[in-house]
């Protein structure tokens, strides 16, 4: 595992992180963002979104569970499943996503993946905390299972 700490001033900072985040991802990327409401999830994958030249509009899908965009360099899968159980998410067979079996291959966000109880073999871990003093903190853990 290897693991590292941002600091992120504000919402611009975080989004510049989903930026660089978007031009350098390959297909078959899998990210799974955790934190609390209002600690930027939805600001990175708009960031990610950006870096990887999609111009739609990101919102996060909260209420449609997945929104997928296709004109860019691969597609983005952004998944949000802060209404969800953890049966409901296993209902979904989210791992298709991950492993190309019915979408093309692309970028995976997962909003609120503490909620998936199967989990990719390799994937990177973004942990957004947000401190009133030092601003957002993203601590970034890329996780490769054998």
């Amino acid at each position: 595992m290897n693991e590292r700490i941002v600091r992120l001033a504000d919402a611009k900072a975080t989004q510049h992180l989903g930026i660089e985040l978007g031009k350098s991802l390959t297909a078959g990327s899998v990210l799974l963002l955790t934190g609390d409401l209002g600690s930027g999830k939805t600001t990175l994958v708009q960031g990610l979104a950006q870096g990887m030249g999609i111009e739609d509009s990101i919102v996060s899908p909260t209420f449609t569970i997945i929104n997928e965009y296709s004109k860019a360099r691969l597609p983005l899968y952004h998944l949000d499943l802060y209404r969800l159980n953890p049966a409901e998410v296993d209902d979904l067979q989210l791992e298709s996503y991950w492993l190309g079996l019915e979408t093309e291959l692309g970028i995976v966000a997962i909003e609120w993946a503490e909620r998936l109880s199967h989990l990719p073999s390799n994937y990177i871990q973004i942990e957004l905390t947000y401190d009133p003093i030092e601003g957002r903190i993203a601590k970034i853990s890329t996780i490769e299972r054998i």
